[in-house]
């Protein structure tokens, strides 16, 4: 039996490998070469232009590797299919992942909000030339396109953790926002040089709450949060249409990455045979994954129903 388990488990990771890393290591390996690109760039304009917001927006964009090389790394062990020592999977790996991507925004955005407010007697640009804006315009441009693919690749294979670094790459083409305007009100005004604050400070409180709604459903999901109420009322309208099912209750849940695992209890005819309570129990749990709100597995507990005739 154990034999036979190995022999299937090379193809069961192959099928894992084709269904999730793939695309999830494709679009996170394009982003990585994107922010290398981006971040070359505004080194180059930002010197030639001597635009030091445009340099510090290029230390931004490397910063944004980090999190592409979390999913890179992390995607190889959350996708990996279920084994003796994990029996539901490694789901909780992509909730760390997701974690660490959203901590590593709201850091992103402290140090925004922090060297606008300590630099806001200071002029950050000086004698600057609009060549340092083709850094910060490529940015908006490529980032927000990035965003919209990684996001939307996310949403296909139900992965927080992309979808979190979508957001991250997001970020990034806001954080150069500020970059343009210290770099054209700088060129044709130096005076308005605390837009650039101001700028800054409105995105990094914008950055702190897109972290906060990466970071709050993946806290949940390591404290075992479960599914909503309506969630759990979907849940059980749908096991009591299945004939035979008397009641249902103790409906628990909990969440795996984007999905969440169903334990629950029905109560059929206490003279029914075990094959026959069995039989509806497997019904079920067909009827859940088909229907229910996103499902991963479930496990049904039969119990007689001591108050039939």
């Amino acid at each position: 039996m154990e034999r036979e388990k190995n022999q299937n488990e090379p193809a069961e990771r192959k099928r894992y490998e084709s269904s999730e890393i793939a695309p999830v290591r494709r679009i996170t390996w394009i982003g990585l070469f994107v922010n290398i690109g981006l971040a070359g760039l505004k080194f180059v304009v930002g010197f030639l232009g001597a635009s030091q917001a445009v340099i510090a927006d290029a230390v931004h964009s490397l910063s944004d590797m980090t999190t592409d090389i979390a999913v890179l790394v992390g995607v190889k062990f959350w996708s990996a299919p279920p084994d003796t020592c994990h029996p539901y999977g490694h789901k909780r790996v992509e909730a760390l992942v997701t974690i660490f991507i959203g901590i590593t925004l709201a850091a992103v955005a402290c140090g925004l909000a922090y060297r606008a407010m300590v630099t806001l007697g200071d002029r950050h640009v000086h004698h600057t030339t609009l060549v340092a804006l083709w850094g910060p315009v490529a940015s908006i441009f490529f980032k927000e396109l990035l965003y919209h693919w990684t996001v939307r690749v996310g949403r296909q294979v139900k992965s927080p953790a992309l979808v979190a670094n979508a957001w991250h790459h997001r970020s990034d083409a806001l954080s150069s926002v500020p970059a343009i305007i210290a770099v054209v009100g700088a060129s044709f005004h130096p005076s308005l040089d605390i837009l650039d604050h101001i700028g800054a400070l409105v995105i990094a409180g914008f950055i702190l709450h897109v972290s906060w709604k990466i970071l709050s459903p993946a806290l949940a999901e390591v404290s075992d949060h479960g599914a909503s109420e309506a969630e759990q009322d979907r849940i059980y309208r749908i096991a009591m249409t299945v004939e035979g099912v008397a009641n249902v209750h103790a409906i628990r849940t909990r969440k795996s990455g984007a999905r969440c695992l169903v334990d629950l209890h029905i109560r059929v005819a206490p003279d029914l045979s075990v094959r026959a309570g069995h039989d509806i129990a497997e019904t079920v749990k067909k009827e859940l994954l088909k229907y229910g709100p996103d499902i991963l597995d479930v496990l049904v507990h039969v119990e007689p129903d001591e108050q039939a005739p």
